[in-house]
């Protein structure tokens, strides 16, 4: 059974829309949900997260337990997500040997090349099929 690291910050709206489209895809996954505060803890456990926990040392402990990481591509950027993620949470998640799948949400000051004007629906679901070939292997 994988087990996925759902970070999310801000309201937590991304994070729960993949809890739930990865507990519908791959219902065995074991799935923790770290928020960088407790309304978007709140909201990925509504969606079905198996666990939930907030803040900097929760991060740096799922990150060591995952095998999988999912979030905005901020969760591996110091100070973004409007300053919510610190240095550590980011070196946590960048140095975990999960396989990380970042989504390119083109906000706060971080502009991906390349990504296109892509919807977060569109995102997400291109993310879920990652975690699905990720998951198989």
């Amino acid at each position: 059974m994988k087990k996925v690291l759902v970070i999310d910050g801000q309201g937590g709206l991304l994070g729960k829309q993949m809890v739930e489209a990865v507990r519908k895809l791959i219902p065995e996954a074991e799935i923790t949900a770290v928020g960088t505060n407790t309304m978007a803890t709140a909201n990925m456990l509504k969606a079905g997260a198996d666990n939930g926990a907030t803040g900097e040392n929760a991060v740096i402990v799922g990150a060591r337990r995952a095998d999988i990481i999912v979030g905005p591509i901020g969760i591996a950027i110091a100070d973004s997500l409007l300053g919510e993620i610190t240095p550590e949470m980011a070196v946590a998640v960048g140095q975990s040997e999960a396989k990380k799948i970042l989504i390119p949400v083109n906000k706060c000051n971080n502009i991906i090349i390349g990504v296109g004007d892509k919807s977060t629906s569109e995102l997400i679901a291109e993310a879920i099929r990652m975690i699905k070939e990720i998951s198989r292997s």
